[in-house]
């Protein structure tokens, strides 16, 4: 499959097409969005922004690129490009696949899709990545030029409506009712969550007491329109074996922020760690309209 640049992006102001022009993108109200000299767009606008800088620091960016190249979470790549695979066969290969990754970071996931990828029977694909952090898709352009980098809102998903086959979130802030606006009928959410036992073992050094925790609840009407049609859950050991690297798993986290000061501590002094990946996937595929979705039995 050959990956070429998006073709239904459109304006973050007022929701046009946006058209390639040299190192730009224009709409027909005279709005011009600028290419970056690394590659990609910025179509967050200053007044769609919640602060002056949102999404991962420079700092969490870099902590997660280095912690990634481990290889430790090479099988959470290998299955989220595997079900994607999957989620696209009802698609005739003769037609342009689009595939999202909402909340790309880095990249790490998407650019792994686009290698495997180069081996699908599609003639052409768009592969887009977006992230509402400057630093996450400044570190993505990085790793590829083939996929169109954006930075941009889950919230505001600057495409055009029914245009896209696949959305990926990984460990990610899913918006269901914008996916769904521009997901083609039939196209599918792959959703990324970890599980119970996700890093329990660095977990446990951190916290004196482990409270006991679930997939992330989503309700009824946030999947309004989707039914849920897969899910797959991927458990096994892994381990680093230096300081810096726990560091740097410890600050692609969340508990980076939620843990005490003794549980930093206590973690600091670790030179090994063997820990649990223990990571969940839900696919969930858009629905006609008319169609009432039932979803009372997810989680």
């Amino acid at each position: 499959m050959k990956l070429v640049f998006a073709n239904n992006l459109v304006c973050p102001l007022d929701g046009s097409a946006l058209t390639p022009r040299e190192q730009s993108l224009t709409c027909p109200k005279g709005h011009n969005f600028d290419k970056a000299r690394q590659g990609y767009l910025n179509l967050l606008v200053v007044q769609h922004k919640a602060s002056r800088d949102p999404g991962d620091t420079k700092e969490m960016v870099a902590a997660r690129t280095r912690f990634l190249r481990t290889g430790c979470y090479e099988p959470i790549a290998n299955a989220i490009a595997d079900l994607t695979e999957k989620h696209l066969a009802n698609i005739p290969v003769s037609e342009q696949v689009t595939i999202l990754d909402a909340g790309c970071g880095e990249g790490y996931y998407l650019d792994w899709i686009g290698r495997k990828a180069t081996k699908w029977n599609y003639s052409e694909g768009v592969l887009i990545g977006l992230d509402i952090s400057k630093w996450a898709i400044q570190s993505a352009v990085k790793r590829s030029r083939d996929i169109t980098w954006i930075v941009g809102s889950n919230r505001r998903p600057p495409f055009l409506a029914g245009s896209i086959d696949s959305i990926v979130c990984a460990f990610g802030f899913p918006s269901f009712e914008d996916f769904r606006h521009v997901l083609k009928p039939g196209g599918k959410v792959i959703l990324v969550d970890p599980g119970v036992n996700h890093l329990l073992e660095m977990r446990q050094v951190i916290y004196s007491e482990l409270r006991e925790r679930g997939l992330p609840a989503i309700a009824s009407t946030e999947v309004e329109g989707f039914k849920l049609v897969d899910r797959y859950n991927l458990t096994y050991q892994s381990e680093v074996s230096s300081s810096e690297d726990i560091q740097d798993l410890f600050a692609m986290t969340p508990h980076y922020f939620r843990s005490p000061q003794s549980g930093k501590i206590a973690l600091a002094k670790l030179h090994k760690l063997s820990f649990t990946v223990d990571v969940n996937f839900r696919i969930f595929a858009a629905i006609a309209k008319d169609v009432k979705n039932d979803v009372k039995n997810i989680d």
